[in-house]
């Protein structure tokens, strides 16, 4: 199933499209990958709402300030594969939800999530991604429709 909810905190299979694809001029990523809903950014006059959302990766980033490591149990919780995941602070997908790159779980949920990460997680997160954003340390993509 796919998600047609905003969750902010929770995450979600989505086909992320990096800066550097955007910058070759890719419109979708290039595989399918869990991603966090970091926040709701806008809702406009007909209800139409835009997301930021964090990519999740298994790439251990070459600077630590950057990404927050996800915990094994939060992963296992999450129904996440076993190998060491980083959620990505330094950049960003902007779009209207719910766009056409979302994509099912590969678990059986029953709203399109693989579920939300625990508050403390999530508190991290946006205190890092708030510290890089103010330091000119993100970059956002934003995805047509």
């Amino acid at each position: 199933m796919i998600p047609t909810e905003v969750k902010v905190g929770h995450v979600f299979r989505y086909a992320y499209l990096w800066d550097r694809e955007s910058r070759e001029g890719w419109e979708e990523g290039e595989k399918d990958r869990p991603c966090l809903v970091l926040a709701l950014v806008a809702i406009d006059e007909d209800g139409v709402r835009a997301v930021r959302v964090l990519p999740i990766t298994h790439a251990r980033p070459a600077d630590l300030n950057e990404a927050i490591e996800i915990p094994p149990r939060v992963k296992q919780r999450l129904g996440l594969d076993d190998e060491r995941s980083w959620i990505v602070l330094s950049e960003s997908n902007r779009f209207v939800w719910p766009g056409p790159d979302l994509r099912p779980t590969l678990s059986e949920s029953v709203d399109g999530y693989y579920g939300p990460l625990p508050p403390a997680l999530f508190e991290a997160v946006k205190r890092g991604f708030v510290a890089l954003a103010r330091g000119g340390g993100h970059v956002s993509v934003a995805r047509s429709e």
